[in-house]
């Protein structure tokens, strides 16, 4: 098997190439703004880990709509155009951030933080029409991840974020465990499972509040936390509204693909932290 992996370099990227390399599965890299049909000759599977990501946040996107659309909707579409041509399997990194809500929302509800109901964040909505155009290719899968956390630091984690800013605001998620979710995406294909789109996040979700006290109790940061409400952050911090939403992960449990408790994932990646 000869593997594709585009975006080797973002946060997500980098971990599929080390888990990739670590496994010991054959695999080559390209950039998504270079990438060409002839990069996938006797390519057996590609997977994109590529697209734009506002920073330090999505706010970022509002004033950088060309790169967001190019980054998000069309290398995605180039890329699933190429696979749909040559009968490739597709592995296509999303975001769980088209939600909004607590609704435990699986994979075949629709996506209610999008275009479509004027409601989200210019990023959100692309990320939910890069979806619609990658489901246009029958052999492919689309992975939400959600709000990325592990023990290393670094700016994408959310772990990092918490200790880092200076001010937070208190609302429920699922979160991703960045190597246990890259694993799940990579066994999906191992595996054989169907093709289709699954929420590969950590079982149950967690409040920042919750994960704050954590933080305290594992003596990971002695700072005293300060917190906006939510009419102050929008006010004052936030461009354009959060998604903040609760995704179930039990199509890809049923699949024999576990995902720990996000509490004991939490409190592993803090214990370890660093």
């Amino acid at each position: 098997i000869m593997i594709l992996l585009i975006g080797s370099t973002g946060y997500i990227g980098s971990e599929f190439k080390n888990q990739l390399a670590s496994i010991g599965y054959d695999f080559k890299t390209a950039s998504y703004s270079t990438v060409q049909l002839s990069d996938l000759e006797d390519i057996d599977f590609v997977i994109n880990a590529s697209g734009y990501v506002g920073k330090p946040n999505v706010d970022k996107a509002e004033e950088e709509k060309d790169k967001c659309i190019m980054g998000n909707v069309i290398i995605p579409m180039k890329i699933m155009g190429y696979c749909k041509d040559m009968s490739i399997p597709y592995g296509h990194v999303s975001s769980g951030c088209i939600y909004t809500g607590s609704n435990n929302f699986n994979e075949y509800d629709e996506p209610n933080f999008s275009f479509k109901y004027n409601n989200c964040s210019f990023y959100s909505g692309t990320k939910a029409v890069a979806e619609d155009i990658v489901r246009n290719c029958p052999k492919s899968y689309i992975w939400r991840i959600r709000i990325p956390f592990d023990e290393d630091s670094n700016p994408r984690n959310y772990i990092t974020k918490l200790i880092t800013y200076s001010k937070l605001v208190n609302s429920q998620n699922s979160l991703s465990h960045r190597k246990e979710c890259v694993n799940a995406c990579i066994r999906t294909y191992m595996e054989k499972c169907p093709f289709g789109i699954y929420n590969v996040v950590n079982t149950n979700p967690t409040t920042t509040q919750e994960v704050v006290e954590l933080i305290k109790t594992h003596n990971l940061s002695s700072k005293e936390f300060d917190w906006f409400d939510e009419e102050e952050f929008y006010k004052t911090a936030a461009k354009t509204p959060r998604s903040n939403c609760v995704l179930d992960n039990r199509k890809l449990l049923r699949l024999g693909i576990q995902m720990r408790d996000v509490k004991t994932a939490l409190t592993d990646s803090i214990i370890r932290y660093e």
